[in-house]
């Protein structure tokens, strides 16, 4: 929409007050969420969306839950990527971010179990919503009696505080089966909420050191009477607030930026849960989601779904178990325990936070590790080729992650253009501590697969492979075979200012006022789940306090 035709009553370059969201990236998770609870607590103010990416709404890759990860690479993706990992055989790695105010990355995520698979437990109100899926592969009843086989509980309640044990989660789907997410509450808000789409912000702008609106690429300067609110995720809040003289000064110095606040901890403590994954080639008299991998059969799919009926484009995934180190064995416990105690290099506030998980009391009551059940193939080895004899087989996939490596990385501008992707670092498996648990897991997902009854649904471990034995073997598998599982966190991070922090506990950047950060670049700690939940959280707190400031 052009400048000129917003109303009367909205901030920026007019005569009117007003909110701004202005985000370099995606509506996404946390922008929309915070932006449509503003517009309802304050209607007489008005409350701009700023998105650099197109609306998306219309894309089957976006909106169909069988679709997920089709339109990595694309126009809606910022195809962000790292460096190249020293301690992960040099590989360079993909952070896909979604570019697209209807966030392009479908990740069916998770809220609360249920007793059974119906939609009796599951919440019927709110925004989001969320259902377990009418499609479940048959082999995924395997699921949770193997893994209480070897100790694991069946945990119905995981959302209460007590996330250990082994459940089938629900997903972010719609009645309709079509995907459920941030842009549901566009549906609450009021008149008073506008949106600027493929519109890209170069910088905020300040009078002093009060944040007094933005500038856009072209050049066009946006007032902001109220508070500005960044969204942009862990990966571009930082580099939002470089570009906008935040951060630590040497870096915006060397840059030519003038420095608005020296932060030097704006850009840090990036931390991601790191996974890898085994999969398995399934007996014949079983199916999976494979088999879209047939093009026919993707298409007669494709018209099952679109009629309304049960398709293999209604899945998405939802066998998830969390649990602790000894659930492997009290020696693996112990061993990895003792890594990180022992490491000297941990002297950080967050460091010291991390290690806390690592105690007698904590390190049994909360989860270090996830397995994922994923129907069809998912690994870095590829499904075979369509020119190859194994092209058609099924497969299930066991993903695991580590909830809290100790690695921590960056993520910084290295230039004035904000065309130049940041530069991403994450530091993967740099401490001893991750890659050890991150091999522990891949064998124990391994001895997860060979008990009863998971044991029965399948014939050959697809990868690694059974050449895989020993334990420098899965170290290598490892190294080779980590990538991230999309949870990065912790690069505006809520502490003290004097303990690394970005932002107060009012979400507030530290010195400046009208700025606010909302999204998940300020979790200071990789929590033991999926972050989606947590943000939407994030967001509803932080439009409570903000309504409640102007109300």
């Amino acid at each position: 929409m052009p400048l000129a035709m917003f109303p009367g009553r909205l901030f920026m370059v007019l005569e009117s007050t007003g909110i701004l969201k202005a985000a370099a990236s995606c509506g996404g998770t946390a922008g929309l969420a915070v932006a449509s609870r503003i517009s309802i607590g304050l209607p007489d103010l008005s409350v701009l969306v700023i998105e650099a990416g197109p609306d998306g709404r219309q894309e089957p890759g976006i909106y169909i839950p069988g679709r997920k990860g089709s339109t990595l690479g694309g126009k809606y993706d910022w195809n962000f990527t790292t460096t190249a990992q020293p301690h992960a055989n040099d590989r360079v790695f993909a952070q896909n971010r979604g570019k697209s105010l209807y966030a392009a990355m479908l990740r069916a995520e998770t809220f609360l179990p249920s007793p059974a698979y119906g939609v009796e437990g599951v919440g019927k109100t709110g925004p989001i919503r969320t259902l377990i899926n009418r499609i479940l592969p048959r082999h995924q009843a395997t699921w949770i009696p193997t893994m209480s086989s070897l100790g694991l509980p069946n945990n119905r309640e995981s959302l209460n505080g007590h996330p250990l044990g082994v459940s089938t989660q629900p997903s972010n789907i719609n009645p309709n089966y079509t995907r459920s997410y941030a842009p549901e509450y566009l549906r609450l808000a009021g008149e008073n909420l506008h949106l600027m789409l493929e519109t890209r912000v170069a910088k905020i702008n300040f009078e002093g050191t009060t944040a007094s609106g933005v500038t856009l690429e072209d050049g066009t300067a946006i007032t902001a009477r109220r508070e500005v609110i960044l969204s942009a995720g862990s990966f571009q809040t930082p580099g939002l607030l470089e570009l906008s003289g935040i951060g630590n000064a040497t870096l915006l110095q060397k840059l030519g930026i003038p420095v608005v606040k020296n932060l030097p901890f704006v850009g840090e403590n990036l931390q991601d849960h790191i996974r890898t994954q085994l999969s398995f080639q399934l007996k014949p008299e079983y199916t999976s989601f494979d088999l879209l991998k047939n093009t026919t059969r993707a298409a007669a799919e494709l018209a099952l779904y679109n009629a309304g009926q049960r398709s293999l484009y209604d899945y998405t995934g939802s066998g998830y178990a969390y649990f602790p180190w000894n659930l492997i064995s009290n020696a693996t416990a112990s061993k990895l325990r003792s890594l990180v105690e022992s490491d000297t290099s941990l002297t950080s506030p967050t460091d010291k936070l991390k290690k806390s998980y690592s105690s007698p009391t904590l390190s049994n009551t909360v989860p270090q590790l996830e397995i994922i059940f994923s129907d069809g193939y998912t690994g870095l080895k590829g499904y075979p080729a369509t020119n190859s004899s194994h092209f058609g087989i099924n497969t299930f996939s066991l993903i695991g992650a580590v909830q809290h490596p100790l690695s921590n990385g960056y993520v910084h501008i290295h230039s004035r253009n904000i065309a130049e992707k940041p530069l991403i670092n994450p530091n993967y498996l740099s401490h001893a501590y991750d890659v050890a648990a991150i091999t522990h897991l891949a064998q124990f997902m391994r001895r997860v697969a060979m008990a009863a009854p998971m044991r029965d649904i399948w014939t050959v471990e697809y990868e690694p492979g059974e050449a895989v034995q020993t334990e420098r073997e899965w170290e290598a598998f490892a190294r080779q075979n980590t990538f991230s599982i999309y949870h990065p966190v912790g690069t505006a991070a809520l502490l003290p200012e004097r303990d690394g922090g970005v932002v107060d506990p009012d979400l507030k950047v530290h010195g400046i006022q009208g700025l606010r950060v909302v999204d998940a670049s300020v979790i200071p700690l990789l929590p033991s789940a999926h972050v989606q939940t947590l943000v939407y959280g994030i967001a509803e707190k932080a439009a409570d306090m903000i309504v409640g400031a102007y109300s």
